[in-house]
């Protein structure tokens, strides 16, 4: 375990092992999502209260779900940037931010799509709906502050406090409905208890969930390696990668 943690802080190392998983998590996560997405979208059954309206559950929860876990992987991640300087952690914050902003984005659209026939408007000053307005704003503030600090350690530290800071707001969403009165409906998967849903409803709706987890994966991977090139462009090892057109 600790020969793999100390593995972990080797650049050229992880930019290996990544290429090795990368093509099992992009197909197989492909495949998961839009089997999901096609059965849920297309072939679930009707709700019975909103009728074809709530289909839009099967993007809506997966990229709500994932908003929230990448932020949780960045706040560890923070943890091991402070604690042991590993230059991969600061290099996964930097690489997840963005992606996580877009998935909170698209968390917040398509619950406003799914507000507005459900509570006729498309927006409300909600616990829920606006703990994850602060959400999105702590991603850009994330990858704004890392573009705006020079160098990379200090860099690294500040977006790392930034990170741990706004980890707070992780438990606030997930409890959020439970704390306060809000509109927004209770979670949607517990694993302590068994699917409000029939399974012609929840298989595919954590189908999309998986899918979704993997390919995020596979660009966190990409998105890393390719900041691995940048920052480590004058060792011998990429200028070798490179001049053997990355082979």
């Amino acid at each position: 375990m600790w020969q793999f943690f100390h593995k972990l802080g080797s650049p050229k190392w992880f930019y290996g092992i990544a290429n090795r998983f990368m093509p099992w998590l992009f197909w197989l996560g492909l495949a998961l999502l839009l089997g999901g997405l096609v059965w849920g979208l297309a072939f679930a059954p009707k709700d019975y209260l909103q009728g074809n309206s709530y289909r839009i559950i099967f993007i809506h929860v997966p990229s709500a779900f994932l908003a929230q876990s990448v932020y949780v992987m960045m706040a560890v991640a923070g943890v091991v940037t402070l604690v042991w300087r590993m230059k991969l952690a600061d290099l996964f914050v930097k690489a997840a931010a963005p992606v996580g902003a877009v998935l909170t984005f698209l968390a917040l659209f398509t619950g406003a799509v799914w507000g507005k026939p459900t509570w006729g408007t498309w927006w409300i000053w909600d616990a829920r709906l606006t703990s994850m307005l602060i959400l999105l704003f702590l991603y850009l503030g994330v990858v704004f502050l890392g573009s705006a600090i020079s160098d990379e350690k200090s860099s690294a530290r500040a977006v790392a406090v930034l990170v741990l800071v706004g980890v707070v707001n992780i438990p606030i969403i997930k409890y959020s409905v439970e704390w306060w009165n809000t509109l927004h409906q209770p979670a949607t998967f517990k694993l302590t208890e068994k699917p409000s849903m029939p399974a012609e409803m929840w298989v595919p709706l954590l189908l999309s969930v998986l899918g979704l987890y993997l390919l995020f994966g596979w660009l966190a991977c990409l998105r890393m390696q390719t900041e691995i090139l940048i920052r480590e462009r004058r060792t011998r090892w990429v200028k070798d990668f490179v001049s053997t057109g990355g082979h």
